[in-house]
């Protein structure tokens, strides 16, 4: 390989040559690996499909004389961790901090991919569904282990220099929930971690950090009304949330490294009818975590161009969030923490440099709202327009029943259980743990 100009130059001593070769001889080896791996199907959302690659990742790792772990997961499949011990430690020397190997095995291609894009070799391309992202890291995880273990093995002893933690986590593609604080607890405890997903262009430069990510979802709520008898009744909120658009895409700073992309927009029931509702996904990224409480600020305090619309607060659903679900135990009101970790992982678990978790503190609230009419967060007034409404639905039995409902509501979800019962809603919810 020649530097490119301007570029750190190349290593061209006899022991750089000598470990280029030995790479280059195993070349179909390694090729030989990664189709191994990319033909045993692993999309995030099928626990049995990862455990499958898991297992068969494990087995190839144990060949290495690692020490296995495996952290269960219930709704996602199971991550993996091998540790290597370093050659000193036979000898009483001191442990030094591990290099942690991070990667991950789950991919975005749905079951049944590999009929229509087969893994094999194109004009000295490899191409299948994950072989990029990231199973070629897998495997030049695994061969790389093995090349240290044999130069710096001595009589059959296949320690390393220094300990090595590889972790392997089967949800990084939809945002690492499951994963996170195993790859946080290990993070801390490394010297350095090193995300063998590929890397930027074909010089192979080393990512060093990555954009922090965020989500919200901004809702606009109308009137609706009939587009040609009663026009004039209506209140349009697709017409609303395009001003809000125009007025959040305003918020970009390319030069402070900060985008905002409003990428999915919907709302509306038929072309005849003003519509009610509208809703805007959007996409916030930052290279400066100094850029998140601005953002953050900017985007829960919109205000409605109409008065008579109504502008839900921005729900933030941020990958960059520290979630800590566990009850924090000095709390009497019920209360979850925000954990005060430093992340040095960032969307899913790559990693970031010097970058702490955008965070949310999440809380279990309740609120009451209508079938009919806006709903109102005074639980006071709910109960007497609730009552109002049972009366009226009595002397009106033909105009049927405003009838409160308790609705679950959290800030990463949006999900609404309704139900009478607030412990009900919470067992029925996505986020119940029966430990805590």
């Amino acid at each position: 390989m020649n530097s490119a100009p301007g570029k750190a130059p190349t290593h061209s001593s006899v022991e750089a040559q000598h470990r280029l070769a030995y790479f280059s001889e195993r070349r179909d080896e390694i090729v030989s690996t990664i189709r191994e791996l990319v033909e045993i199907e692993s999309p995030s959302d099928n626990k049995a499909a990862v455990d499958r690659i898991a297992e068969a990742v494990a087995h190839k790792f144990s060949q290495l004389d690692g020490e296995l772990r495996v952290h269960p997961a219930k709704d996602f499949g199971n991550h993996l961790q091998i540790d290597f011990d370093f050659a000193g430690k036979s000898v009483g020397k001191s442990a030094a901090k591990p290099v942690l190997l991070l990667g991950h095995y789950d991919t975005v291609y749905p079951m049944g991919t590999l009929a229509t894009m087969p893994c094999r070799v194109v004009d000295n391309k490899l191409t299948g569904p994950g072989v990029l992202d990231m199973k070629s890291g897998i495997v030049l995880m695994l061969h790389a282990l093995a090349a240290l273990q044999e130069w710096h093995g001595k009589d059959r002893d296949r320690r390393l220099p220094r300990p090595v933690t590889v972790l392997l986590v089967s949800d990084e593609e939809v945002g690492s929930e499951s994963s996170r604080m195993i790859t946080e607890s290990l993070a801390k405890k490394a010297a350095a971690v090193l995300v063998l997903e590929p890397s930027y262009g074909r010089q192979g430069a080393v990512k060093t950090a990555r954009k922090g990510v965020g989500e919200y979802l901004v809702k606009v709520t109308g009137k609706a009304s009939h587009a040609g008898l009663d026009f004039q009744k209506g209140v349009n909120a697709i017409l609303e949330l395009a001003r809000q658009i125009e007025k959040i895409s305003g918020f970009s700073d390319l030069k402070k490294g900060l985008t905002v992309n409003v990428g999915i927009v919907g709302g509306g029931s038929r072309t005849n009818v003003v519509p009610a509702e509208a809703a805007a996904q959007i996409d916030v990224r930052i290279a400066r975590m100094k850029d998140s409480a601005g953002i953050d600020k900017k985007m829960r305090s919109l205000r409605p161009f109409n008065r008579k619309c109504k502008i839900e607060p921005a729900s933030l659903q941020s990958q960059m969030q520290n979630r800590d679900h566990r009850r924090n135990q000095s709390s009497a009101d019920g209360t979850y923490r925000r954990s005060g970790s430093v992340i040095r992982a960032g969307r899913g678990h790559r990693a970031r440099v010097g970058m702490e978790a955008w965070r949310s503190g999440g809380r279990r609230r309740f609120r009451w709202q209508f079938h009919r009419g806006s709903g109102d967060s005074n639980p006071g007034r709910s109960r007497r327009r609730g009552r109002r409404s049972a009366r009226h639905a009595r002397a009106h039995p033909d105009l049927g029943v405003a009838t409160p409902r308790r609705a679950y509501c959290w800030p990463d979800r949006g999900r609404v259980i309704e139900t009478l019962d607030p412990a009900a809603a919470y067992r029925q919810s996505t986020l119940f743990d029966p430990w805590v």
